[in-house]
Formats: structure tokens, C-alpha cells, sequence
């Protein structure tokens, strides 16, 4: 691999700074921001620059990338007008996006890279999905190029970045859960935001009194959402879900199986999409979800939902970090156009870009400098957040540990089961998935 040091840092972005300055309500719309996302590995948009996989057949060539981010309808916009057209007069380097469906990455890179002949040069991964990339031996060691790294990056994206000492991932883009309320509905019914588990159990209830439904949500949709909450709520009560019975994951799952009859009924149904629909049609007051919808809460006249980091558990509070981080195939003839394009995504100036058009969280702790008016309280819930963010951790038996814990909700949440004997029975499944894994 040769390794030639990019020049970004020193020169100027003053053009780029002014398109950054001109931001707009423009917003993320949704579904790729995901952990776990379908689309994760996909850059969509239905442009006509796009390229598919069909289209990209040989490496490319001298100048140019082929990325592959899984990307929304405006994220690409914002993409294709000012990020891409920065780099590319700094650097003299072509960006084409190319379309690769995401469960067909690992594949793709797979036998290309068995083929010797590797047509993508970066593409941007879920962090909760990055075993299958590394199991495969399909990334580069980025080790040597620790330094590109910024020192002001969060802890939690260079944790996930690397694997048994090497750095096989560059940190892009972290994603947190904030937790949005009907400040209006608060205000209306003399209610105070919960801040631990006892004021969260007494709010689903007074809300519940005063309205006669269930008024706050958690995703109880039986997918990889409801996955997420079970880790916040059990890493909150100091338990170790990937244990899953040990005394910190029994009291968590007995505190969700005594909140859930006070609970909106639309949990059942509340996902990363639903969630944002039942807030802005006031059908519940409260609930925890992905940043993306902030401007189009703005946008559509809705700017009493507001937020903040969320409640405390027992010990203290615990977010699930999601997001996405930077891969370039082994085998890829352009890593150093590929870093010095990794680097431009992580440098200050793109990052306060992200976060002003898009509501990105910002990789690093010094981007948020755009961030101004509507959006100020919404920052402020996200940096909050992510300081309590911890990844859900990469292990290589995920695929069918899903389910699992799915399940026991299913069971101890929704049906009301024994707590620890459901409990034991699924720590139990998980350790032989562990076992045959190893």
C-alpha cells in the first residue's frame, strides 16, 4: 500500500466554507440513517450520476473513486452539489457514486476481491454490521494512517473503527437516539420530563390518566429497533446484554414488563419511521428516536416537539451509538485517493456542513459552530447523548443473536413471562452461539 499523505489540511476551503454558510431546512428523510438499515451500503437518490453495479465492471481509473455511501434523497443532493465538487477542485480527484445494494456488499467485495479485480474504492458500513466485512479479510489495515484521524473524533467511533489493535475502519458519521416530547402536552397536563426510570414509569401513567391512552412509546416493533432499546435499558441498569442474565439485564427487562401496559399501543408498530409520524401527529407526547426528522418537524409547523438525552437508569444513562464508518476494499488502486477523501469527510468545515443541512451528529466534538436558532436545543439533547453513547458491539454470531433477543421480549415484555427463567433460557442460546463461533 503506498501512502501518501494528504494536503487538505493545508489548503484552503474558503468556497466550500461559503456553500456551508447558505444552509438550508433541508433534511434527512429517513430510512438510511437506520442502525441496521436495509439500505446500509446503498447511495440512493435515483439520480442519473449514479452509477450501478452493472455500469462499473473494471477498477478505476487514474483521478477517479468509486464510492459506494448509503445515502438518502437529500443527503445525496447536498452531496452531489457542494461536498463533491469541493473535493474534487481540491484535489483534482473524480467521485462516482456507484449503487450496491447492501446485503449484497459483503458478496460483491468478496468476489471481486477473489477475482483481483476490486471495481469499488470506498464505501461507508453500518457500525453494529461490520463483522462480515472483517471475518472475510475484506478491508484494508489502516493502521498507518492513524494520524488523518482528528484528535477532537469521539471515543466511541474510533472503538468500533478498529479490531484487535488495528485500525480496519475511519470514523464518517456517528448516529445517536435523543429522546423527542410535545412540549405543548407536557405544559398542558403539569408534567415534568423524566429523568429516571421511577419519573418515566409515573409520566406513561399520568399521561395515560389524563388522556386515556398510552401517550409515551418505545419501539416494541419485534426488529432490530427493539433490539437497540433493550441494550440502553439493560446497559442503564449496569447489566451486560450480550450476558442477557446477569442482575443488571433481570431488572431492566422486569422495569420494561411493568412499564409496557402504561405504553402507547402504537409501540407495537414503532419503528425509526413511525416513531417521527405518531410525535408529529400527537398521537404520543414522548419517545426516543434518530436525530434525521429534526428540520422536518421545523418545516411542517411542529417545533413544540422538542428534545433531550433521555432518563437515567439505575446506573446511570446508556445510548446505543449507531452510525456509519469508512471502508476501502483490499485490493482497491486508490487508497491514497481514498484517504485523502476520508479525511475531507472527517475535516471540521464538512462535518459543521453535515451537521447544519442534514442534523447529522458530527464525528468530531468541534463541528457544531453552524449550528444555530431551531436547531440549538436539538444539538445540545445529541452532544448530551453521546457522551453516554457505547456501541453495541461487533460480534461475529449477530446474525442469528437477533432474534433471541427478540424473542424474550416478545415474551417477557408482550406476553408477560417469567422474567429470569426467559432470561436463561436466551443467555443459554447465546452462549452456544458463542461457543460455535469461537
Amino acid at each position: 500500500m503506498k501512502k501518501m499523505r494528504t494536503y487538505l489540511t493545508v489548503l484552503t476551503m474558503s468556497a466550500f466554507v461559503l456553500a456551508a454558510c447558505g444552509g438550508t431546512d433541508d433534511t434527512n428523510d429517513g430510512g438510511d440513517d437506520q442502525q441496521g438499515s436495509d439500505e446500509a451500503g446503498e447511495t440512493e437518490g435515483g439520480d442519473d450520476d449514479i452509477l450501478s453495479e452493472e455500469e462499473v465492471t473494471e477498477p478505476s481509473e487514474d483521478g477517479v473513486l468509486h464510492v459506494s455511501f448509503g445515502l438518502g434523497e437529500s443527503e445525496w443532493a447536498v452531496f452531489r452539489t457542494e461536498i463533491l465538487p469541493a473535493f474534487e477542485e481540491m484535489t483534482g480527484i473524480e467521485v462516482r457514486a456507484v449503487q450496491v445494494e447492501s446485503g449484497d456488499l459483503v458478496n460483491k467485495l468478496t468476489a471481486e476481491i477473489d477475482a483481483d479485480n476490486v471495481t469499488i474504492d470506498m464505501f461507508a458500513q453500518d457500525v453494529n454490521h461490520l463483522t462480515g466485512l472483517v471475518s472475510r479479510d475484506l478491508v484494508e489495515d489502516l493502521s498507518d494512517y492513524r494520524d488523518v484521524v482528528p484528535d477532537s473524533v469521539i471515543d466511541g467511533m474510533m472503538e468500533v473503527s478498529e479490531f484487535e489493535d488495528e485500525l480496519l475502519f475511519l470514523p464518517y458519521r456517528p448516529n445517536v437516539e435523543i429522546t423527542f416530547f410535545n412540549e405543548e402536552k407536557f405544559d398542558e397536563y403539569g408534567i415534568d420530563l423524566p429523568r429516571n426510570w421511577d419519573d418515566l414509569l409515573e409520566t406513561a401513567q399520568a399521561l395515560e390518566e389524563e388522556t386515556g391512552q398510552g401517550r409515551v412509546a418505545i419501539k416494541g416493533i419485534l426488529e432490530d429497533d427493539t433490539v437497540l432499546h433493550m441494550f440502553d435499558f439493560i446497559r442503564s441498569a449496569g447489566g451486560d446484554p450480550h450476558q442477557f442474565n446477569d442482575e443488571g439485564s433481570i431488572e431492566a427487562m422486569t422495569f420494561l414488563q411493568e412499564l409496557w401496559p402504561h405504553l402507547s399501543e402504537q409501540s407495537t408498530t414503532a419503528n425509526w419511521d413511525t416513531m417521527n409520524q405518531y410525535l408529529e401527529n400527537d398521537s404520543i407526547y414522548l419517545g426516543k428516536n434518530w436525530p434525521f426528522y429534526i428540520g422536518e418537524f421545523h418545516a411542517n409547523g411542529k417545533d413544540e416537539i422538542q428534545a433531550y438525552a433521555g432518563w437515567e437508569g439505575p446506573e446511570g444513562m446508556s445510548h446505543a451509538l449507531g452510525g456509519e464508518v469508512i471502508g476501502i476494499p483490499r485490493g482497491s488502486e486508490n487508497v491514497d485517493e481514498a484517504i485523502q477523501f476520508a479525511e475531507f469527510l472527517m475535516s471540521q468545515e464538512v462535518q459543521e456542513l453535515l451537521v447544519s443541512e442534514l442534523a447529522w451528529p458530527a464525528v468530531r466534538s468541534d463541528a457544531y459552530g453552524l449550528v444555530q436558532g431551531y436547531q440549538e436545543p436539538y444539538f445540545e439533547a445529541i452532544r448530551d447523548a453521546l457522551e453516554h453513547a457505547e456501541p453495541r458491539g461487533n460480534v461475529p454470531y449477530w446474525e442469528n443473536a437477533e432474534q433471541i433477543y427478540i424473542d424474550a421480549f416478545q415474551q417477557i415484555v408482550v406476553n408477560g413471562e417469567d422474567v429470569e427463567s426467559t432470561l436463561n433460557n436466551a443467555a443459554a442460546e447465546i452462549e452456544e452461539l458463542r461457543e460455535d463461533a469461537e
